[in-house]
């Protein structure tokens, strides 16, 4: 029969995908050794599996990193979503670049009509193509296995072709001195994208700021509005202020 713990263990392992023991316990405020004893049955019943040094439930070891990653923070995420589909107007256009934000920002707008969409990324596209009298234009190019999003010439070629009322990107990471991304592919996207967009805004969760991103792809003076769930630190609110680029939260 599961305890409490046990069914807490199982809601976190739900969201997060997978957790360390190490991390369980500072979740759950108990010892290592408690974790260890309270996975233990779980374990030995096939509920949950151990892997790379951790555990994770048994049906979603082996999914794809991008499903995973829709479940991290995703309530921030959709709320963030909402807040930034409710400024945007039936019949106007749009481009969404690849990633967990921006995908749920692509199911907040399909109550929205006629729009017209550009994006690179197949999940998105899918997600608005043939609702409300939509057009949906997606790059061709170079398909990610995890993420289904296209790359490379030909995606940069095609995207260079429009102009957008609202450019949206996501966000690997956001310090003092602008956005930046972890994949060479996705920032040369994501910095074209903004280029193209008459309103330039990033959707990104809290837990971004502060963090240091391989690649850059803006710098805070050429965004013009970052849509997120948190109030970032001193350093990143006073460049954001210097840079006169708005800060919006997610309610």
């Amino acid at each position: 029969m599961l305890s409490k713990r046990h069914a807490d263990i199982l809601k976190i392992l739900e969201s997060e995908g997978s957790a360390t023991i190490s991390a369980l316990a500072r979740e759950l405020g108990v010892s290592l050794e408690t974790v260890r004893r309270d996975v233990k049955p779980l374990t030995e019943t096939g509920v949950v599996v151990r892997i790379h040094g951790a555990v994770g439930l048994a049906g979603q070891i082996g999914e794809a990193p991008f499903q995973k990653r829709m479940r991290e923070n995703a309530e921030a995420k959709k709320a963030i979503a909402r807040t930034l589909a409710a400024s945007i107007r039936d019949g106007e256009t749009i481009m969404l670049d690849t990633g967990t934000t921006t995908s749920y920002v692509a199911r907040e707008l399909m109550g929205h009509r006629r729009l017209t969409v550009v994006t690179n990324s197949s999940d998105v596209a899918r997600t608005l193509a043939t609702v409300n009298g939509n057009r949906v234009y997606m790059a061709g190019g170079e398909l990610r296995s995890d993420s289904g999003a296209a790359f490379g010439k030909s995606a940069l070629d095609f995207i260079a072709r429009f102009t957008v009322n609202h450019a949206v990107i996501s966000a690997g990471a956001v310090d003092h001195s602008g956005v930046m991304d972890y994949d060479l592919d996705e920032a040369e996207i994501a910095r074209l994208m903004l280029s193209r967009g008459e309103r330039r805004v990033v959707v990104t969760d809290h837990t971004k700021f502060g963090r240091h991103g391989l690649i850059a792809v803006a710098e805070l003076a050429e965004i013009g509005e970052i849509v997120t769930d948190g109030v970032p630190g001193a350093a990143i609110s006073e460049a954001l202020a210097a840079a006169e680029t708005t800060l919006t939260l997610a309610v």
